[in-house]
């Protein structure tokens, strides 16, 4: 059975304390903070960012990216230091769409066995679980 996990970049930054100046001053910055939180996701980055599925079974994690129009060539994936490193790029007409995402992948994966494979627009990366962080069945005796 597949286990959905949602990924997202935590926005939260700490409440920020008035240090001198008016006493709303403080509310000022903080509903400032609490616009820019909710409306982040909706600017444009300078990388456009672009949605993955996480799920996992008992023996591997997997990322789903859908990548429609970019090609086997442009896609470069890195396995570095805890990060799943994503890149592609992307052309149309005379335009290129830059395309790039890192996530954090569990010291539990054994990156030499990471495998992906593109198919009708949908990269699927597979990262098998080291044999220690897969779950184990416990038989429980009667006495």
């Amino acid at each position: 059975m597949n286990r959905l996990i949602r990924y997202t970049i935590p926005r939260v930054r700490p409440f920020r304390q008035s240090t001198g100046g008016s006493s709303w001053s403080g509310l000022e910055s903080e509903v400032d903070r609490l616009f820019e939180t909710a409306l982040a996701d909706y600017a444009t980055p300078a990388t456009p960012r672009f949605p993955v599925d996480l799920y996992e079974d008992k023996d591997n994690l997997y990322v789903r990216a859908e990548l429609p129009g970019v090609s086997r060539d442009a896609i470069n994936l890195e396995l570095v230091e805890g990060y799943l490193s994503l890149n592609a790029s992307r052309k149309t007409g005379e335009q290129t769409f830059n395309l790039a995402r890192s996530i954090v992948i569990p010291e539990t994966v054994q990156s030499d066995k990471v495998a992906a494979v593109l198919e009708h627009g949908v990269l699927t990366v597979t990262l098998p679980k080291q044999e220690q962080a897969k779950p184990r069945k416990i038989a429980i005796s009667v006495n």
